[in-house]
């Protein structure tokens, strides 16, 4: 048994290499798009009409094909896959494809019908106030549409491939997108202006599902015309995303009640917050997604298999990765933000103002770093214990909270002087963390225990390591004040990860140990080839 888990641990870390790889990549393309449409639009009246209309596109993808439907169906595919259930897996494949797009047309064409009254009386009603602002958001709506029939299909893709084992080309697939999004910036905006970026979201979409195709079809899966409906497994995928499409449904909405509030706010205030929580989510994305995206097949496999003792030791492992390494980068983002802001947008449109929205944003949105962290490596191993009723449960109550809070807060902060869209950046870091803290508990509850020790032993090291990195940087930030940018940044990366990497290899922690060595192991080959 210890080896088993120490075979899926092992596994777990290979994808995860790979999946986070890959991350780097897509954050790396992702950042480049933000800079270059950061540079043509900054703050302005056009990108806040973007930012708007695409949270329809994204919200319709999410409830329907996103979140919640990878959490109902890779469960399920998976099981039927490690019981050797090719042809039924599938069947269910098929189904759920065909029900899907069906569902996705239907709804864009409605929202397409009604985009008028959907901006005006849902989205954000401030926009009212300016009728070219309200006109240019409801053309982008209907522009940006068709992507989420296209992003339906390839997240069901990416989670056939995932449950294959297949992690490397869904996970490049998101910078395909990105891609699609710099050439409408670059190659279109000129001509089309921001309907130029528009196009570049059904570019990038198209380019996100054709990534995978060879992969899908190299699986030699069978297409079947189905519905499915009277099919146990397709009911059962249906079961499960009842109450995860109600948990992403008060997630959405409690990003339309921000976009809603902000578009109510000074000028730039949606903007803001967009790219806030995007800077935020590149270290989660690198961080928790590559390890949940790699562990959720193995923790699938282990409760169908029911090797409940593995599922446990693999869960611990990925939580102490996952803070080992969420636990810095939360202080390093707080403590870096202005300086990073600066270096990668500030030019062409975007001025010192926008980068005091922005880095306002940042700083309360990376406040909850490691509790996105924790909700989306627990949340995952409920999913894949056929389980989406409790991480549902937590999320809505989080997201309820996280609603009240945005009233609240963006009241305070007002009320303060302070600039109130830090208040709901804030509002969303308390909710999620409390919603992480809740999961853990729960899970701890449902495997009947963790490796509490291991589990602590590597927060506690990750901690301590974490005091003497900020500090370290602190001093250096106070004495580099004049510096340029790019040198103040590329300093404080070099030493606060020095800084972290000694202490941490000071305080055992194996992990980085492991890393140091892995990392002097390829130093040594690379020199001995070049002899």
């Amino acid at each position: 048994m210890v080896e088993s888990s120490r075979i899926a641990d092992r596994q777990i870390a290979r994808a995860a290499g790979l999946v986070f790889l890959a991350f780097v990549i897509g954050n790396l393309t992702g950042l480049v798009r933000q800079i270059l449409v950061a540079n043509a639009f900054g703050t302005s009246t056009e990108i806040e009409a973007f930012n708007a209309a695409n949270r329809v596109s994204e919200t319709l993808f999410l409830l329907v094909a996103g979140g919640a439907l990878s959490s109902a169906f890779i469960p399920t595919f998976t099981s039927l896959l490690a019981k050797d259930k090719r042809n039924d897996a599938w069947r269910l494949a098929s189904a759920i494809t065909n029900l899907m797009l069906i569902i996705l047309v239907l709804v864009s064409g409605i929202m397409a019908i009604f985009a008028p009254a959907l901006v005006r009386y849902v989205l954000a009603p401030g926009f009212a106030e300016f009728p070219i602002k309200e006109a240019l958001t409801i053309h982008l709506l209907r522009l940006m549409l068709p992507s989420a029939v296209i992003f339906g299909l390839s997240g069901l893709v990416m989670g056939i491939l995932n449950s294959h084992q297949v992690f490397l080309v869904p996970a490049l697939a998101p910078s395909m997108y990105q891609i699609g999004m710099i050439i409408g910036v670059v190659g279109l905006a000129p001509k089309f202006g921001i309907l130029g970026l528009g196009y570049g979201v059904l570019i990038g979409a198209s380019l996100h599902l054709l990534l995978q195709l060879p992969s899908l079809v190299r699986l030699k899966g069978e297409y079947s015309p189905i519905l499915g409906l009277k099919l146990q497994p397709v009911r059962e995928v249906a079961l499960l995303m009842a109450p995860r499409l109600l948990g992403v449904a008060v997630v959405q909405l409690n990003f339309w009640v921000n976009i809603r509030l902000a578009s109510k706010m000074p000028e730039g205030s949606v903007t803001a917050l967009v790219l806030g929580f995007a800077l935020m989510l590149m270290p989660q994305a690198a961080i928790a997604q590559s390890i949940a995206v790699a562990a959720m097949p193995t923790f699938s496999s282990q409760y169908a298999l029911r090797k409940m003792a593995d599922l446990r030791t693999s869960l611990t492992s990925s939580l102490r990765v996952a803070m080992i390494l969420a636990i810095p980068a939360t202080a390093g983002l707080i403590l870096l933000r202005e300086p990073i802001i600066r270096l990668l947008y500030e030019r062409g449109e975007f001025n010192e103002y926008s980068t005091m929205l922005v880095s306002w944003a940042l700083l309360w949105y990376t406040t909850g770093l490691i509790g996105h962290c924790l909700v989306e490596i627990l949340s995952r191993s409920f999913y894949a214990m056929h389980d989406t009723r409790t991480p549902v449960l937590v999320g809505v109550l989080a997201m309820s909270m996280n609603i009240g809070l945005s009233f609240l807060l963006s009241g305070f902060f007002e009320k303060l002087g302070w600039m109130p869209h830090g208040g709901l950046a804030l509002a969303n870091s308390i909710a999620t963390t409390v919603e992480g803290i809740l999961l853990l508990i729960l899970v701890k509850w449902r495997l009947q225990g963790l490796e509490k020790r291991r589990l602590l032993n590597g927060v506690g090291w990750a901690a301590a390591s974490t005091v003497l990195m900020s500090v370290s940087l602190v001093l250096w930030l106070f004495y580099a004040n004049a510096l340029p940018d790019w040198l103040v940044l590329g300093v404080s990366l070099f030493l606060g990860g020095a800084v972290f990497a000694i202490s941490a290899y000071s305080f055992g922690l194996s992990e980085v140990s492991f890393a140091i060595h892995w990392v002097l192991r390829r130093f040594r080959s690379l020199a001995q080839r070049a002899t």
